[in-house]
């Protein structure tokens, strides 16, 4: 095996496929990559149990052939070659790669010991790379941390016809946002006929983290091409493709949850918000909660632990109740501020103590009376005496 590449298209592809490698694991092969040159191209794979990575890059391939190497290892070799062509060979028991003068050999892993890649899904259809990024963003924060409870470490992935649904809750948040995406698209197995996938919704668990990692490597551009099966997901665009393994169990549904007949609408600028919580935040600990007092025409926000005290006022409108105060976590209310980008925030508020939505408004954009696309519930806590 020999082939050539530019330093800077190696890295990219060995830090891409090396993002599943597990830090830890009893086979020492699923520490590896798999590097395989044939036909002016280099695909470089890795796997462990939860997840897969698999990329192609041109090389100029001098003789083809294969090798699997320690990823980590290789990654931190590439990082630090020249920034010229890279000259890759196995010679013997090594890995060679040479550079510019400088050159490094690698210890060879058995091949014969090395999983075979598990293939893509069935292909359903394809989603912009940036809508999708964003909106796994927006959900993410609100993903459980606790691995004794692992579907609430997910993402719910549903599917109904156009519509992607995605959702995630920690049992104290629940955010949920929608986007559209391309059913049946291009790409689709063959002899699957578009509209039978479109008529064929899906409702599956992805490990959050994994589904963030996925999500950002793709970047800015393109459309990702989505496939599913009863065990796995996986992903692909521009010769990247990835798998992940499901997580057991079903997220509960938001439907009746979201719903906040007779709640009181109030609407702060979401960029003084953001930095009065975190001024305010300074002194709240031992989780102290922060409080929100709405009037009309502001908002009072105040937080205080022990004798330490700060609070900030704000301009905001109210509606449904002349005066309301509630309370929440200060982190937990920063998470849910910090996944908006839009001018406004919007907060439907039940009372103290109970649901409150939060959600993004652009005035002269938004439609009248539609739910918007990102929801984020937070549970409001008992207010300071």
């Amino acid at each position: 095996m020999e082939f050539r590449i530019e330093r800077s298209a190696l890295t990219d592809a060995v830090a891409w496929a090396a993002r599943v490698l597990p830090t830890r694991s009893p086979v020492p092969v699923l520490g590896g990559l798999l590097l395989e040159a044939a036909d002016g191209r280099l695909r470089i794979s890795g796997l462990d149990y939860e997840a897969s990575a698999c990329i192609e890059v041109e090389a100029e391939t001098v003789q083809a052939g294969k090798v699997l190497v320690m990823g980590r290892r290789l990654l931190d070799v590439c990082r630090v070659l020249p920034e010229k062509v890279v000259e890759c060979a196995v010679e013997g028991s090594r890995f060679s790669l040479a550079s510019d003068g400088a050159r490094f050999g690698l210890s060879v892993l058995p091949l014969d010991d090395y999983p075979a890649l598990p293939s893509l899904p069935e292909v359903l259809g394809e989603v912009d790379a940036e809508e999708f990024a964003a909106a796994v963003a927006h959900v993410a924060v609100a993903a459980g941390r606790d691995d004794t409870l692992p579907t609430l470490t997910g993402i719910r992935l549903s599917l109904d016809g156009d519509t992607m649904t995605l959702a995630a809750t920690d049992r104290y948040r629940f955010a949920v946002r929608t986007l559209a995406w391309k059913p049946g698209a291009a790409g689709a197995p063959a002899g699957v006929p578009d509209d039978v996938l479109a008529g064929a919704p899906a409702d599956v668990v992805v490990s959050a983290r994994r589904l963030t990692e996925i999500a950002r490597s793709f970047g800015r551009g393109g459309m990702v091409r989505l496939a599913l099966d009863g065990g796995s997901a996986g992903f692909e665009l521009a010769g990247m493709r990835t798998t992940v393994r499901l997580l057991d169990g079903r997220l509960p549904r938001h439907d009746k949850l979201f719903a906040m007949t007779g709640a009181v609408v109030a609407e702060t600028d979401r960029a003084p918000l953001v930095e009065a919580v975190k001024r305010v935040a300074v002194v709240a600990e031992g989780g102290s909660p922060l409080q929100l007092a709405f009037s009309d025409g502001s908002v009072l926000l105040q937080a205080g632990y022990e004798d330490d005290v700060a609070s900030q006022r704000l301009p905001a409108v109210m509606e449904g109740a002349e005066d309301l105060t509630v309370a929440f976590n200060p982190a937990y209310l920063m998470d849910a501020l910090g996944s908006f980008d839009t001018p406004v925030i919007r907060f439907e508020l039940m009372g103290p103590g109970q649901r409150a939505m939060v959600t993004g408004r652009t005035p002269g954009k938004d439609l009248e009376g539609s739910r918007p696309a990102h929801q984020h519930l937070l549970m409001s806590a008992k207010p300071l005496v």
